[in-house]
């Protein structure tokens, strides 16, 4: 049968066409409701037959639940956003959740668009770009809507997060330069209110402090224009650097360009280069790459059960958890002599094999 009216169809008509009651209409579309298989298929036939479609909104207003989590992230142009987003969107869509994404400011402005997300009733939020302040946090805790940072640090006590151990990776990444013999160490950073930039600097300074090693910083603010000026502010020095660390690979990536192509560097050989991560193009045979790799399928899985955990069961006890990034050796830096692993295909550096 064909539909006869052009108004929406409701669930009453799809009952009376199914010949089964309203109740049965709403169960057959709310995921994990019981209900007979033989009544399922009749009342999926008639919304097929009729063009019924669920009112996600009106059932939100019913169960106070929106089944929305809001998504904030900025830096489109790195990529290892965009992996993210995907992953998140896959991990919500199994569990019958949707996605509803906000771009922050690129200077990690949330209060921004803080109202916006409020007013389309989410009923959880990840933060993968930016930062909470504590009255945005005290005002997610009041509405009970849970909020988890992803690959960043929570600054208030109420908030969640999920990490890689950002400064016992950038050590690493030091150790592994260290053994490889490198003299003249450079750190690129990121941006200054990122605390898992802080984070990935401090660890890399220590490391290197700790062995009296000097380092020298330039800033290159997640962009590829700023990375290149620093790169070149580098490599023109009368003393460049033989060892170049970017705290992300977006960063890592450009200045490898900038030393091949502008100064005609030959990697590794005379410049290494190390970047946080693990992005796509870190392993393409163009770049190979040396990189930290966070392991977003993981990370992303810890968020999303995190905040599940606490939309169900409405209890927002804040929780951090660091899951530990593992340092991928490929060809842009130079091998030291020792510590270099294979496990599972790949080399990884294990400072503890170092002798």
């Amino acid at each position: 049968m064909k539909r006869k009216t052009f108004g929406p169809v409701t669930s009453q008509q799809v009952a009376q066409h199914a010949g089964v009651s309203q109740s049965a209409v709403s169960r057959t579309f709310t995921p994990g409701a019981s209900i007979s298989p033989a009544t399922r298929e009749k009342v999926l036939q008639s919304a097929r037959e009729l063009g019924y479609r669920p009112n996600a909104l009106a059932r939100s207003l019913n169960t106070a639940r929106s089944r929305i989590v809001g998504v904030v992230i900025s830096c489109f142009d790195n990529p290892f956003y965009p992996h993210v987003l995907e992953a998140l969107g896959r991990e919500l869509d199994a569990l019958n959740y949707h996605l509803l994404l906000f771009v922050s400011d690129r200077d990690s402005n949330v209060d921004r668009i803080f109202d916006q997300i409020m007013q389309y009733r989410v009923d959880g939020i990840v933060l993968a770009s930016g930062a909470l302040s504590d009255a945005l946090s005290e005002e997610c805790h009041g509405a009970g809507i849970p909020v988890v940072l992803f690959n960043r640090t929570a600054e208030s006590e109420m908030a969640s997060s999920v990490n890689t151990d950002n400064r016992a990776a950038a050590r690493q990444i030091a150790e592994f330069l260290l053994a490889g013999e490198h003299q003249r160490f450079a750190c690129i950073s990121g941006a200054d209110n990122a605390s898992v930039n802080q984070l990935r600097l401090d660890g890399f300074r220590d490391a290197l402090n700790a062995r009296d090693v000097d380092v020298t910083v330039v800033a290159g603010h997640n962009d590829s224009e700023h990375t290149a000026q620093a790169a070149r502010q580098l490599f023109s020095s009368t003393t460049p650097p033989d060892a170049v660390f970017a705290v992300n690979d977006h960063m890592a990536l450009t200045v490898m360009d900038v030393a091949r192509y502008e100064f005609g560097l030959r990697i590794p050989q005379d410049v290494s280069v190390v970047g946080y991560d693990d992005v796509g193009p870190a392993g393409w045979p163009s770049y190979a790459l040396t990189s930290i790799c966070q392991p977003v399928e993981v990370m992303v899985q810890r968020t999303i059960g995190l905040l599940m955990q606490q939309i169900d069961s409405a209890v927002m006890a804040p929780e951090q958890i660091v899951i530990p990034g593992t340092l991928v050796v490929r060809h842009s830096a130079r091998r030291p002599r020792h510590g270099v692993v294979e496990e599972n295909g790949q080399l990884l550096f294990r400072s503890e094999e170092v002798e």
